[in-house]
């Protein structure tokens, strides 16, 4: 008698929230999709509304409740369906309204339970905020995609297993950069944990000397606004603001680009720089949270301080002017994919859910 498929649920946010998250459960979901040892289906947490209802989404606030509800609703339904359900989790008040009712439901129900965490504030979360402590006690398993959570989650006595985020390395091309050209990319959300503008300062100080540069900022967010008027007031030349760019599009902005900057202040594993150690765009970043865990200076990036654009646009300057370095940084980062390729990462997911459904 063949033995039936072990059935999972990836519970995380849909593409319709545009981030790492939903990016790689999206990904994830497609090549799970394919092993005969399991039977995959989705939950999102940011369901949609049928009909006229939608427009209630449209209202702050009104929109937490009524998406909250027909979310809760969802779980109660389907959760039973399932063996193992697979929880995407982010920190603060997106832990309670997302990862901890499907925590509890699947208790409830007596359900397997994966929690995958992926916020780079979990020190801050987990110290702050005690309940999400006593939460986390209940999941069968928590999942991390780097070093650098993992140990976070040792001082709280979690021993969480680590499986690296993968990154679909078929959609970039990688293409010699020799010589490099001061020709930059950012493509974080523009929010204050990113800090873009130290990177529209730190430019400013490039252009002093490459008069020509370029930047390309992509991406969206509270902040856009205000680091448009920067923009204007530093007098910056040759800056294209693109807003949110589809996963679709980013390929070609990193092919188009010879640098990578990124400045934020709180981060875990930014896929971003991943993806551009794929391309063959080397980095210059800071190194907050798990940026060093993926990124070693001077052998496949450049790590500066937080809040130092003068640092910055120092290390940027230096791959120009000394291409030796950066023809390293170049090779040595693209041999550091095959971490994160779908080889190295699929049998952990197998097993997992496999091990925990016996």
């Amino acid at each position: 008698m063949n033995k039936r498929p072990v059935r999972v649920a990836i519970v995380g946010p849909s593409l319709d929230i545009l981030g790492g998250q939903s990016v790689q459960a999206a990904r994830l979901l497609e090549r799970l999709q394919t092993e005969p040892e399991l039977e995959m289906s989705f939950i999102p947490v940011n369901p949609r509304l049928p009909g006229p209802l939608r427009n209630l989404q449209k209202i702050k606030y009104v929109r937490t409740v009524v998406t909250g509800i027909a979310y809760v609703t969802e779980l109660l339904r389907t959760v039973p369906d399932f063996d193992v359900l697979h929880i995407f989790s982010a920190s603060y008040w997106s832990f309670v309204l997302a990862p901890t009712p499907v925590i509890l439901i699947g208790r409830m129900y007596g359900r397997k339970t994966v929690l995958n965490y992926h916020s780079g504030e979990a020190e801050d979360h987990l110290t702050r905020w005690k309940s999400a402590v006593k939460t986390l006690r209940i999941p069968d398993k928590i999942v991390v995609p780097s070093g650098y959570l993992r140990d976070v989650f040792r001082k709280w006595d979690f021993d969480a297993e680590v499986i690296y985020n993968f990154v679909d390395f078929t959609r970039f091309r990688f293409r010699p950069r020799n010589p490099l050209r001061p020709v930059f990319l950012s493509n974080r959300n523009m929010m204050a944990m990113y800090n873009v503008g130290v990177i529209l300062r730190a430019f400013a100080i490039i252009q002093r000397q490459y008069p020509d540069a370029v930047l390309t900022v992509a991406g969206d967010g509270p902040q856009r606004p205000m680091l448009e008027d920067l923009a204007r007031g530093l007098g910056l030349r040759n800056t294209t603001f693109t807003g949110q760019v589809s996963n679709q599009v980013m390929p070609e902005l990193y092919d188009a680009a010879d640098i990578y900057l990124n400045s934020s202040e709180i981060d875990n594993m930014p896929l971003s720089i991943i993806e551009a150690y794929a391309c063959g765009t080397p980095v210059v970043t800071t190194d907050p949270g798990g940026i060093p865990y993926i990124l070693e200076n001077e052998r496949t990036g450049l790590l500066v301080p937080q809040r130092n654009p003068e640092a910055l646009a120092e290390a940027a300057m230096r791959l120009l002017k000394e291409p030796g370095l950066a023809e390293k940084i170049i090779q040595n980062a693209r041999a550091e994919c095959e971490k994160y390729t779908w080889e190295a990462t699929r049998q952990q997911w197998v097993d997992l859910y496999t091990g925990l459904a016996q």
